[in-house]
């Protein structure tokens, strides 16, 4: 009894210094970005003619659309695939198969980004710019998140089929159900909330990743009009300028990560609300 006191006064003690480290980040970068609201006005981040740090504008919605439409829609893509996957390597795969199958997922899921990023940059980008110069646009930034996301998904979305009760199954097999209906009907409905909940994380994943996007999208400040312009993700802006940025420029760039940090916390905020609904 005294030691499963320990355990859970020692789990509650990392989960509440977890929470305080990343207040203490929050803080840290609201602070960092009050001297450019101060001078400027948080009006300054979609007013200004755009991203020009030398002039004094900062105009961040063209890199925010950047990163919103590339994160999007690489779950977009990731999403339906990575469940498919995961339906074929639990119900439908040998026995043999669906465990290689499932190393291979896990094995994928550890890759750095940068080579997702590099392989995006020597294979994928010159094959696009053979139909749709210059190749490294918003598609080569959505289909190399795809891919480097889509392990993950397909793991989150076996896991969650995993949890479904076991006796619903044998009930089903006692009714005569199709393999199919079973998925339709019984599995599926059951995982659908782990599985919005899990996909919803990979979303903050895609918003936050760096080098990838920086490879592969061109790096042009502008809101993207189709899916083969070029453009600018927030984290590409602040790992490309951070190096010599000085007074309100570096003042902006902090700005733009406590955008990324916001929108992280709420999308985490969203995948955990329908979690918790599911075991209400």
């Amino acid at each position: 009894m005294r030691t499963s006191k320990t355990l859970s006064s020692t789990l509650n003690a990392g989960a509440w210094i977890t929470v305080g480290i990343l207040f203490l980040i929050g803080c840290f970068m609201v602070a960092k970005s009050l001297p450019l609201f101060e001078a400027m006005g948080v009006s300054s981040l979609w007013n200004d003619s755009g991203w020009h740090p030398s002039e004094g504008d900062f105009n961040v919605l063209p890199m925010l659309a950047g990163s919103l439409v590339i994160a999007f829609g690489a779950v977009l893509v990731a999403g339906p695939l990575g469940v498919m996957l995961a339906i074929f390597g639990r119900y439908y795969a040998p026995k043999w198969l669906a465990s290689v199958y499932r190393g291979l997922m896990e094995l994928l899921s550890g890759v750095p980004s940068v080579v997702y990023g590099f392989w995006g940059l020597i294979v994928l980008v010159p094959w696009i710019s053979t139909f749709a110069p210059p190749g490294a646009s918003v598609l080569a930034g959505i289909i190399v998140l795809a891919i480097m996301v889509l392990p993950l998904v397909v793991l989150t979305v076996d896991t969650a089929f995993e949890q479904t009760p076991q006796k619903w199954l044998v009930a089903a097999d006692a009714l005569a159900l199709q393999r199919w209906s079973k998925i339709w009907r019984i599995v599926l409905p059951h995982s659908l909330p782990s599985i919005f909940s899990g996909v919803t994380l990979q979303t903050g994943r895609a918003l936050g990743e760096t080098m990838a996007v920086l490879m592969v999208c061109g790096n042009i400040v502008q809101v993207p009009s189709s899916l083969f312009e070029p453009t600018r993700t927030l984290t590409a802006n602040i790992a490309l300028e951070m190096s010599y940025a000085t007074d309100f420029h570096v003042n902006a760039l902090f700005v733009s990560g406590l955008i990324l940090f916001l929108m992280t916390v709420l999308i985490v905020m969203v995948g955990a609300s329908v979690k918790r609904k599911q075991y209400a």
